[in-house]
């Protein structure tokens, strides 16, 4: 909406996993090299974990296309609230195994020759599970002993198992030990740091047709930072309400003003701030006009 007023030629802070737009920040570029380098290397079981929109999906796509561009067969699952059979079908359906799909045991039998037929070709195959936090007891078990399928030389399938921190504290629990054990690399995303968010921004709006540019100013990005705590999802979020509401003013500069009005109506918690209140939750409270938030007494 607001691209050809600032001079973008595509949307700066779309909310979607575009690896066009990945920020290559050392953690971003370690975790990558990890995820591949664990791929190629048949290490096995692969984890990557991090704080909500910290990027994990977007790593994953670009991991997807690198497997695509070396012809690398892969199932990705990125529903993780599945029983022990609807993950079955899918892994069969992903990786079109000619069998029973409705069958374990087909499905079974068929990913293992299809896996010793790659693997004597010289080939690997990959399983990618998004959101693995929420994986069942009985499907994690499941997807531990699909770690077992080896020979001499490694692994026969790659599992890479993304999710939330909570997926690194279930990892903790006396019940999955086997499957910890097993893990052979661990990729962590955080936060970023100030002068990340700031380098962050200026790429991706670089790589949307504007390149040095003066709409949000060093100042106006500590204070997103702070606001965003560093998540990177939310940043994407308040910088694309900050330039719809630049827009709407008709103002190619971004101000403290604007900003306060954005992250007050995304309803937004961070340091300093007095908590979010609804009349709902303060009944007889006076909202004002302008904002989704009241000040406390």
């Amino acid at each position: 909406m607001y691209n050809a007023f600032f001079g973008f030629t595509q949307n700066p802070f779309n909310m979607s996993p575009d690896p066009a737009f990945l920020f290559r920040s050392a953690q971003h570029e370690e975790a990558l090299a990890n995820l591949i380098y664990g791929v190629q290397s048949r290490k096995g079981f692969i984890v990557l974990t991090g704080e909500v929109g910290t990027g994990k999906t977007t790593m994953l796509e670009c991991l997807r296309d690198f497997l695509y561009a070396q012809q690398i067969a892969f199932a990705s699952l990125f529903n993780s609230r599945l029983t022990v059979e609807q993950f079955f079908e899918m892994l069969s359906y992903d990786l079109d195994l000619r069998c029973n799909r409705l069958s374990k045991t087909e499905v079974l039998l068929a990913l293992n020759s299809m896996l010793l037929e790659r693997t004597s070709a010289g080939r690997t195959t990959v399983l990618i599970v998004d959101e693995a936090h929420n994986l069942a007891w009985d499907v994690l078990e499941e997807i531990r002993l699909l770690g077992n399928l080896e020979n001499r030389k490694g692994k026969l399938l790659q599992i890479i198992l993304a999710g939330q921190q909570e997926l690194d504290r279930k990892l903790e629990a006396p019940e999955f030990r086997q499957l910890k054990q097993r893990i052979a690399l661990r990729c962590v995303l955080r936060s970023f740091l100030p002068e990340e968010t700031l380098a962050y921004v200026n790429s991706r709006m670089a790589r949307a047709g504007l390149k040095d540019q003066q709409v949000i100013s060093p100042e106006l990005m500590e204070e997103i930072h702070l606001r965003s705590q560093g998540i990177p999802r939310l940043i994407n979020a308040i910088c694309d309400n900050l330039l719809l509401t630049s827009f709407a003013m008709e103002t190619r500069t971004a101000t403290l003003e604007m900003l306060d009005e954005v992250t007050s109506d995304m309803r937004l918690e961070y340091p300093g701030n007095r908590p979010f209140r609804t009349e709902e939750t303060y009944p007889g409270a006076v909202l004002r006009p302008s904002h989704a938030r009241i000040q406390a007494d």
